[in-house]
């Protein structure tokens, strides 16, 4: 197994750069099919969400926008629960399908409030892929359209997921070794 170190953290590797992608192409195969017809935006959440964005959009057969909004409730390796916007909403989705890309969904909270937004904004639909899920951590009751993977609530890295700004450039997903 293979392992990192990104400041003063070590990281093993979870999730392979290759299981990513093959898995990007699979969720993308459901995406096209569920939302062929429709009046389409991506939602991606940014930071951590914008190589998963990025990579899915490209294996998109519709005609579908992206856009992207920001928010943060992470401080260091754990979530502060409190939600910050700080990027605001310049897409109209009034009676727009949308899909919501999240890097990573744990305890909802972030999520929750994108979907909260959407709801007063009008979206016809709402869907929401998450490359990852921690199903232990999770509070909220937002039905997950789209997941990648299932993970064990610990920290992880790589892949759009930082720790303190540092790992989003790494092509798999790590996880913290206590």
């Amino acid at each position: 197994m293979k392992e990192i170190r990104i400041l003063d953290k070590t990281f093993k590797e979870l999730i392979t750069e290759e299981a990513i992608q093959i898995r990007i192409a699979e969720l993308a195969r459901q995406v096209n099919s569920d939302m062929a017809g429709k009046d389409v935006v991506f939602l991606g959440i940014l930071n951590g969400a914008f190589l998963f964005a990025a990579d899915l959009f490209r294996k998109i057969d519709l005609e579908a926008r992206i856009s992207f909004v920001k928010l943060a409730s992470y401080k260091g390796t754990s979530s502060s629960g409190s939600i910050k916007e700080l990027i605001g909403w310049n897409e109209d989705i009034n009676n727009k399908s949308v899909v919501v890309i999240e890097d990573i969904v744990d305890t909802g909270i972030t999520l929750e409030r994108v979907v909260d937004e959407l709801v007063i904004r009008k979206a016809s639909e709402i869907r929401i892929a998450a490359l990852l899920f921690k199903p232990e951590a999770y509070t909220k009751d937002i039905r997950l359209d789209y997941i990648g993977f299932e993970i064990p609530n610990d920290f992880v890295i790589g892949y759009g997921l930082d720790y303190n700004g540092y790992g989003r450039n790494l092509p798999s997903v790590y996880t913290l070794i206590h």
